[in-house]
């Protein structure tokens, strides 16, 4: 539990934060329903922000608004997640201590246009290749155009990345813009493409938030961190079935904060584990810190690189 706890004031102490959820089955009643657990990143990597990478976990038996409202409870910043409205009362005008700011995901916003646009995915099903949209394909090919911006940029400072934005990606994003609200005005609402568009635009602010990547550099282009870090949960569903009680789902999320965790500073998270339980009766409080993954990793102890 020290351990969890300075982890989860690292995290949030970030001034941006990766957040998704994932689907958990819950044992309830001889059957199972649908919980989740969630997860807010820090990592600062693709802007050169030198901070450590850590992972916090919460298990909830709904996805209730509610939940992200007391996960993030006193914290304050920018959080690049998806366009779940469960999010929205952090980004009120009244929230105390101060908003937080929405940074949405290009990831999300792409996939709804390639779907429209996957040739070898009609093949898949069974149907003709022709029937595809062109303009899906002409959306994918232009947010494409800003993937490759941020291709060449990440790892990069926020300054360095802010200029390239500034001087490339700006530019695209303006275009895009204009060019999706001609394409939405010759299309019935019901349109599968007019409603892949109006993702982007629906709510007020919806467009601000997808481009305020142009405004900041240490934010990502996409919410993939959080993804990545989710990833065990979705592969590890089939081994384990579902969380057993409220309880076996809040353990499991402390014990994903702590692995996870160790994983992004590529430190094998048993031996790393085995070491922080053996030592820890006999360190002083003051010390816990040499204890976390990061500085674990730099203390000359003998580890594993994790795969």
């Amino acid at each position: 539990q020290p351990i969890h706890d300075l982890i989860r004031a690292h995290v949030l102490a970030a001034v941006r934060l990766h957040g998704d959820d994932t689907t958990v089955p819950l044992l309830a009643r001889g059957a199972t329903r649908q919980a989740r657990l969630w997860t807010y990143v820090r990592d600062d990597r693709p802007f050169a922000g030198g901070a450590p990478p850590a992972a916090l976990f919460h298990f909830s038996p709904d996805r209730e608004k509610t939940h992200p409202n007391t996960h993030l409870a006193g914290w304050h910043g920018i959080l690049q997640a998806d366009a779940y409205g469960g999010y929205n009362d952090l980004y009120r005008a009244g929230r105390r201590p101060e908003p937080v700011k929405s940074a949405l995901c290009w990831s999300h916003a792409r996939r709804k246009f390639f779907e429209l646009a996957d040739i070898a995915g009609n093949v898949r099903k069974g149907k003709p290749a022709h029937e595809i949209s062109p303009v899906a394909l002409e959306a994918v090919a232009r947010i494409d155009a800003l993937f490759d911006i941020e291709r060449g940029i990440n790892g990069k400072s926020a300054e360095e990345r802010l200029v390239a934005r500034r001087q490339h990606a700006r530019p695209i994003a303006e275009e895009l813009y204009d060019w999706l609200m001609a394409q939405r005005s010759q299309m019935s609402k019901h349109n599968p493409v007019a409603k892949a568009i109006n993702y982007m635009f629906e709510k007020e602010g919806r467009w601000e938030a997808f481009t305020r990547f142009l405004d900041d550099g240490r934010l990502c282009l996409t919410n993939n961190a959080a993804e990545r870090a989710l990833r065990g949960i979705a592969l590890g569903r089939k081994a384990w079935l579902f969380a057993g009680s409220q309880r076996g789902g809040e353990r499991a999320a402390f014990m994903y904060s702590l692995i996870v965790t160790a994983k992004m500073n590529d430190i094998d998270p048993q031996a790393w584990l085995a070491d922080v339980l053996a030592r820890m009766p006999g360190i002083p409080v003051s010390r816990l810190p040499e204890l976390l993954p990061w500085n674990w990793s730099s203390a000359g102890h003998v580890h594993q690189k994790a795969a």
